[in-house]
């Protein structure tokens, strides 16, 4: 199943129907309703469903967005922060009700971050003036991966309470939840607890959520080599954002236009799996279309 983002096209319309008949345009059968759908955005999105113009693969928390946000806003309200977890719980119970209306059988999350110094800055600071192996930048994925190891517990528990609590408002509605790596040092899951979490949450409910261009940027930042950590987990994966990376760590360009190598993920992909471009809504149409075809040369057409 491939599926496309509104992250591309949602900031530029106002009918939410005009945007989905925007992405079947593009020959995709099925949208994912990312984190920017605005209230307004709601209706059209319903009558383009109803009507049967497209299908929805998948529903990126938080959506809609909640009262008065207007821009794409994911960690507006993080599951790891005891402030902040009453409202992370209420708006993404929104979010499952929006994605059983619409049909879709998942919901993308974030998970967290830990209260850490800016590691990620500094480490595509270092990437940037061409310094990624040297002993500057290793002293740095040292100092990051101890500093995360000591200040993640408490982060990483009220993450795990949170999902605990939202795994019976799933489970009533018939709802999946992938948990996507992120790219930032500071975000959870660290990479390493992956496991114990998908073992502490088996599935059917609670699924690994495989961000290519993320995972890509963990790569380069030195903490992770992309395809056998996406082989580690491919037992538990649901899905895949699909975007490339520009080396120094920037992200949301097509397939084709940065350098991933999509052919070592390859044996990791399955018909099953939901396959989401996610692009940058700077991304011209024939960029899209390129990157769509280059990606699927590879990856093949299911």
């Amino acid at each position: 199943m491939y599926s496309f983002s509104t992250c591309w096209n949602s900031a530029r319309h106002t009918d939410g129907r005009a945007m989905l008949q925007e992405i079947r345009g593009l020959g995709f059968e099925y949208a994912e309703l990312s984190h920017g759908i605005r209230l307004s955005l709601v209706p059209g999105v319903l009558d383009a469903v109803k009507a049967g113009e497209i299908k929805i693969s998948s529903v990126h928390n938080f959506c809609p967005l909640p009262v008065g946000v207007t821009e794409p806003a994911p960690n507006l309200y993080e599951f790891s922060s005891d402030r902040h977890r009453p409202l992370a719980i209420k708006h993404t119970i929104h979010t499952l009700d929006f994605a059983r209306r619409v049909g879709a059988p998942l919901v993308v999350l974030h998970f967290g971050s830990m209260d850490l110094k800016d590691y990620t800055g500094k480490l595509k600071e270092l990437l940037a003036r061409g310094e990624k192996g040297s002993a500057k930048f290793q002293k740095v994925v040292a100092e990051a991966g101890a500093a995360r190891e000591v200040k993640k517990k408490k982060f990483y528990d009220r993450a795990r309470e949170t999902l605990q609590h939202l795994l019976t408002e799933a489970k009533f509605r018939g709802l999946k939840f992938g948990i996507e790596i992120r790219e930032a040092v500071e975000e959870l899951p660290v990479e390493s607890d992956f496991k114990s979490l998908l073992e502490e949450f088996p599935a059917p409910n609670v699924y690994y959520w495989h961000d290519v261009g993320h995972a890509q940027i963990k790569a380069d930042l030195g903490f992770i080599d992309h395809a056998p950590f996406l082989a580690e987990r491919a037992d538990r994966l649901a899905g895949f954002h699909i975007h490339d990376v520009k080396f120094p760590a920037r992200d949301h360009f097509p397939p084709g236009g940065g350098d991933i190598d999509f052919a070592a993920l390859k044996p990791f992909v399955k018909p099953e799996h939901i396959k989401v471009f996610e692009l940058s809504p700077k991304v011209p149409l024939d960029s899209v279309q390129r990157g769509v075809a280059h990606l699927k040369r590879i990856w093949g057409d299911e």
